[in-house]
């Protein structure tokens, strides 16, 4: 019996040590948290209002400073004033929009670094895109655009940023792009202006009354649809009026 019992006793050894030296299955890694969306701010004017997106992700250089002013109410009171399109041009779907405080010494902040859109990754290709106005990189402060097409040869010259670094593109409009429209046709002075600004200020600018972060409302619950009752053919329903003679015109 004892010959029987020590094969068994060795199995179920060998069994156990076999198990004790399996791997432990990998602990699931944590979920990482959700990306933090990027803030939005509501830009009101006398021609209507816009909602920018600021991709605080990929130019947070650009985006903070910009919403330093936001916060501090500097750019409520400045203005749209100048529509730059090709010369003749009549469309509405081509060209920029520039705004902001014109180096208002009252109002501008110290100049920040500039985000080149080779370090972004952002691009001034399509509509809506938001950019910094500025003199050397380096010198953007309180100025700003909004583009109307491809505007991209405003972009850093990949094969020579020194020579063309750009400008720096740091978000979206994502509502209103129709005000912007609007305010590129407006009639602009053929004399004012300096550089390549001559022939492209409004003559009267478009006034921002009021720029200030922006949450979009959450979109509406969606109800399902009330169906109309199905009519049932009434059976003994009275036989429709009949309407008496008219009365014959007195001779």
């Amino acid at each position: 019996m004892l010959r029987k019992f020590l094969p068994a006793v060795a199995a179920a050894l060998l069994a156990a040590a076999a198990q004790a030296q399996t791997p432990a299955a990998p602990a699931t890694p944590a979920p990482a948290p959700p990306a933090r969306p990027n803030p939005q701010v509501k830009v009101e004017t006398t021609e209507g209002a816009f909602v920018v997106e600021l991709a605080a992700d990929k130019a947070p250089i650009t985006v903070a400073n910009y919403l330093k002013y936001v916060d501090r109410g500097l750019f409520n009171g400045a203005a749209c004033y100048r529509a730059s399109k090709p010369k003749g041009y009549a469309g509405n779907d081509y060209g920029l929009v520039q705004c902001g405080l014109q180096n208002d010494p009252k109002k501008v902040l110290p100049p920040i670094a500039h985000e080149s859109t080779i370090k972004t990754g952002l691009t001034h290709g399509k509509d809506g895109v938001i950019s910094m106005g500025r003199h050397a990189p380096g010198t953007a402060q309180a100025d700003w655009s909004i583009m109307l097409g491809d505007m991209s040869y405003l972009d850093a010259d990949r094969k020579n940023p020194a020579a063309n670094p750009g400008f720096a593109a740091f978000g979206q409009v994502v509502e209103g792009l129709e005000v912007i429209r609007k305010i590129i046709v407006l009639p602009t002075d053929p004399v004012k202006g300096e550089g390549a600004m001559k022939g492209e200020m409004l003559i009267r600018p478009v006034r921002i009354t009021r720029v200030s972060r922006y949450t979009a409302p959450p979109p509406a619950a969606e109800t399902p649809a009330a169906t109309a009752p199905v009519a049932t053919p009434a059976t003994d329903a009275p036989p429709a009026a009949v309407p008496p003679p008219a009365a014959a015109a007195p001779r």
